[in-house]
């Protein structure tokens, strides 16, 4: 059976979909892989260091041709149109509803699995790419803040002075959210955070931060672990209470984001306004619309003195880990597709197991 790897064709996008251990134990359970000549390069990984581990460097257009097609991103047209009926291709979809290119690669015979799909059971845990993912993103917006904010994080006393630690806000306590609230408590950082979902409020605490706590008249808590969309009253009261808490901090993360809708605003202009000039907003929902209205998608904008981040691949930033992290996401998919036999591996019925069942388009 063959996996292709095809190189990362979106504009920025550094992770590659498998890494040459990864690609090794692929090997050694009997897969052909087939790679992109150059498709490591830009998250560190050498040709070289595939072909030691067995992985076959090819031509973009033969990768295509195998049976089982690994990416990153979401397929473009061409990339759609090139694989061949009955094949299996794999990534982060990136869609929502109806979605006219995703029903064509169906109709052509194409079973597509949306790794954003991943049901959220135990049993697909190691699986989790949105999960692996948004872990690294998390930890990259702290390290974005503080290369942004013009003074300390941690309080520093010297011979010279003394520097209160920086006064950081987490917006969204999923799972970004949470590794955000590490990353700034290991560097020092004074953490509050909050979440709509009251069960947070124990998470938050754990790592060293202190919880908001709002009485918004109703609970964001949602199916399968993420939040839901509050209505246009508990927003408007959300967003009132939250103001005071948000103008006083000197850096704020935001990671608010409900599944296929846009990103609940939390950060108005006049909050912006009343924060202090050289403080920082890193806004991790700046490609759904953005947690502050302010945001611009990929843009760094200065904002009355206030520094208001967009950027929107922060596991790119750390392609080499985010590349790993995303490769073990899907060798642990690929074993529950398949079954062992004297040929090599062979493709099971995905509509069989409720892991592949629910990420099928099409279903």
């Amino acid at each position: 059976m063959k996996l292709g790897i095809p190189r990362e064709t979106l504009a920025g996008e550094r992770r590659v979909a498998t890494t040459p251990d990864v690609a090794k134990k692929l090997v050694a359970k009997g897969f052909e892989v087939l790679l992109e000549t150059g498709a490591g390069v830009a998250a560190h990984y050498t040709d070289a260091a595939y072909a030691e581990a067995g992985v076959k460097l090819v031509k973009r257009d033969v990768c295509f041709s195998a049976d089982i097609l690994l990416k990153v991103r979401r397929p473009t047209e061409d990339e759609a149109r090139a694989l061949r009926s009955g094949s299996v291709y794999i990534s982060l979809v990136e869609g929502c509803g109806d979605d006219p290119l995703l029903s064509r690669m169906v109709e052509n015979g194409v079973q597509v699995l949306a790794m954003e799909r991943m049901p959220r059971i135990s049993r697909a845990q190691s699986m989790d790419a949105l999960s692996s993912q948004s872990n690294i993103a998390g930890y990259r917006a702290v390290i974005e803040a503080a290369s942004h904010y013009g003074r300390f994080f941690p309080m520093m006393m010297t011979s010279a002075g003394s520097a209160k630690p920086a006064r950081l806000v987490v917006l969204g306590a999923g799972v970004a959210g949470l590794q955000a609230i590490a990353t700034a408590r290991r560097l020092g950082a004074d953490v509050l955070a909050y979440d709509v979902r009251p069960e947070t409020k124990e998470q938050i605490a754990s790592l060293g931060a202190k919880p908001i706590e709002l009485d918004l008249g109703e609970s964001g808590a949602g199916e399968g672990g993420y939040a839901k969309e509050l209505s246009d009253e508990a927003k408007a009261r959300q967003q009132q209470l939250l103001g005071d808490e948000l103008a006083k901090a000197h850096v704020i993360i935001t990671t608010a984001l409900i599944p296929c809708r846009p990103a609940p605003e939390l950060i108005t202009t006049e909050v912006v306004e009343r924060m202090r000039t050289g403080s920082v907003i890193v806004d991790l929902a700046a490609a759904n619309g953005g947690n502050c209205k302010l945001s611009e998608p990929d843009q760094v904008i200065d904002h009355q003195g206030v520094i208001i981040v967009g950027h929107t691949n922060y596991p790119s930033m750390v392609p080499a880990d985010a590349s790993a992290f995303y490769a073990k996401n899907l060798s642990n998919l690929i074993e529950i597709m398949v079954e062992p036999s004297d040929k090599g591996p062979v493709l099971r019925d995905l509509t069989q197991d409720e892991i592949t069942a629910a990420m099928l388009i099409g279903r």
